[in-house]
Formats: C-alpha cells, sequence, structure tokens
C-alpha cells in the first residue's frame, strides 16, 4: 500500500474525523471513473453532517462532497479522452467522498476543466454553483423583472451574476454584505433589514432558511415565485384564492438518488459553461482559504466559524 493513499474518516457524530490508510479501488463499475483527488471544497453541509450525522454513516466512512483532480482510471463505457484530464464534482452524500486520496464517480457527472484551471479554485466550486444553476432554472423568464435575493454568500453571489446577466433588477437583502462587492456583482439596491423591503417581488430567491423564507412572501407579486435555497415551506402561506404564489425548493444533493441522467447531463453542461466564464474572469467567485491536507479538521472548524469558502489541498499529491 502506498503510504499517500489516505483518507479522512468518520468515527462518530461530533469527532473530529481520524486519518487512516486506505487501499486504492480495484474494481470499478464500467461507467465510473478513479479521480486522484488534488483539492476538496468544504461546505456547510460537510460540518453539519459531521456533527450529527442524519444519515447514520458507520464509522470509517469518507466525508466529503466537493473536490477537483485528475482521472487516473477509467470503467469499459467511459470515453478514453477522459484518462488524464481535469474534473471537478459533487459527491453523494451517502458515497466516499473527496476528503481522501481517491474518490469513485460516474463519469457523466463530473465537470471537466479548462487547462491550466486552477484545481483549489475548482474544488471551492461544485456545491455552490450547481446550486445556484438550480436556483436560477426555477423560474422562467425574468428579463426586466424585479427579485429579491435574501443572503450574500458563495450560492447567491453567483446566482446574482447570473441573473444580471439576463437582465433581472435585483434588490439584496443582507446586514452585512460589502455594497461595493453587491453592486459590483450587478446588485441594484442593497437593503439592510426587512423593514427596508417596500415593493412587490417577481421572485424571492432566499437562502436564509423557512423562517426567513416566510416572512419574505409578503413581498411577492400576486402570482410570485419562492425559491428556497435552504429548507422549504411545508404548508401553502396564503388562503385560498389570494395570492396564488409558486413554491420551489433547491436541494442539489437529492439529484444524486432523484435526478436522472438526463438532469445530470444539463447539470453538467450548465457547470461547464460557468467555468469558463470564469476561466475568461466573465464570473467572479471568492478566492478560497486553502489548508493543507493534513489540516482538514482544522479547516473544517475555520469554515464553520468564519462562513468563508475553504479548500484543503493535497500539495504532497
Amino acid at each position: 500500500m502506498n503510504s499517500c493513499d489516505l483518507a479522512w474518516q468518520f468515527e462518530e457524530a461530533g469527532s473530529p474525523l481520524l486519518l487512516s490508510s486506505i487501499a486504492p479501488p480495484l474494481n470499478i463499475n464500467e461507467n465510473e471513473i478513479v479521480v486522484l483527488n488534488k483539492a476538496m471544497g468544504i461546505n456547510p453541509v460537510d460540518w453539519k453532517f459531521i456533527k450529527a450525522n442524519p444519515l447514520a454513516w458507520p464509522p470509517g466512512f469518507t466525508p466529503g462532497v466537493d473536490g477537483a483532480g485528475i482521472v487516473i482510471e477509467t470503467g469499459a463505457s467511459v470515453p478514453k479522452e477522459f484518462i488524464g484530464s481535469s474534473v471537478c464534482y459533487h459527491q453523494s452524500l451517502l458515497l466516499p467522498g473527496s476528503f481522501a486520496t481517491y474518490t469513485v464517480l460516474k463519469f457523466q457527472r463530473v465537470m471537466r476543466l479548462p487547462q491550466s484551471f486552477s484545481l483549489s479554485k475548482a474544488a471551492s466550486l461544485p456545491c455552490p454553483m450547481l446550486t445556484a444553476i438550480q436556483a436560477f432554472n426555477k423560474l422562467p423568464s425574468m428579463q426586466n423583472k424585479k427579485v429579491l435575493v435574501s443572503g450574500f454568500g458563495a450560492v447567491t453571489k453567483i446566482l446574482i451574476q447570473l441573473l444580471h446577466k439576463n437582465g433581472v433588477k435585483i434588490d439584496l437583502l443582507s446586514p452585512s454584505a460589502n455594497k461595493t462587492e453587491a453592486l459590483s456583482l450587478g446588485v441594484n439596491k442593497v437593503l439592510r433589514e426587512q423593514s427596508r423591503c417596500q415593493q412587490q417581488y417577481h421572485a424571492v430567491f432566499d437562502a436564509k432558511g423557512q423562517q426567513s423564507a416566510t416572512k419574505l412572501a409578503s413581498y411577492l407579486k400576486a402570482n410570485g415565485h419562492l425559491v428556497c435555497i435552504q429548507d422549504r415551506i411545508e404548508e401553502p402561506l396564503f388562503p385560498a384564492f389570494t395570492n396564488s404564489i409558486s413554491y420551489h425548493e433547491v436541494a442539489l444533493g437529492s439529484l444524486h438518488s432523484y435526478g436522472d441522467e438526463q438532469d445530470w447531463t444539463e447539470l453538467i453542461k450548465e457547470g461547464e459553461a460557468l467555468i469558463s466564464l470564469l476561466d475568461n474572469q466573465t464570473l467572479i467567485t471568492d478566492t478560497p482559504k486553502v489548508f493543507p491536507f493534513e489540516k482538514l479538521n482544522e479547516a473544517l472548524t475555520f469554515s464553520e466559524q468564519s462562513n468563508a469558502k475553504t479548500v484543503v489541498s493535497q500539495s504532497a499529491l
């Protein structure tokens, strides 16, 4: 066994991950690839699930939903040009993840990267970028419509740029957003508190949670759209035959279990298109804070405490 073949493994809820030696994957399915991870993105879902273990991970499970690296092995039905290519990906929470030397993935669910694209940057993208795409796609054409975005994090910063590029007029509700940054991304007006919302919007995109989304629904037009990027609305918020708003929920992780191959093909294609925009600097994302692989537990803590985009790098590989 190569001494570099390692994985950070779950032990029990609320405990730090343990670094263990692992064997390289031996048998993969015909539609799978093996990625040699060079960088791993850390998202809130990672440290939340490590703390609470809602999916009942067994001891020895490897977490991590986002990663980037080099394809080193392909199954029989995978196009041979995948070998040696750089990719980034979003892995299912139910499958061994990115916090390891290797990750096995379906080849249709990875995004191929432009030549010389930063793998640390790539590892920071899949979860927030694909979530932003899903949120944007919930609505029909919004050109010249007014929308409200609540929250100013990794997902909504990308979403704001997508909306702006498509001619949408955006108000941002955030008590702490950097106004200069928000305006540069395409925001029309920054509102510091809910009481400043004084108009009816075609759509509200909420990234705060059910309580926030519920409060903001009153600012929707009669046939408006409420898009929940966190949580969901369990029951209709208005009596029948009054405000007939449409309810939308975004859940990237569920696509692994409930999405079909067409869903993934379309999402991956759109993800690769946004990566091209990042490559030519017509889309902007935050530069992640990078930790070495051996400090992954510290990186998880930093992500939780700072809310900053965080990446772990396998610089030794």
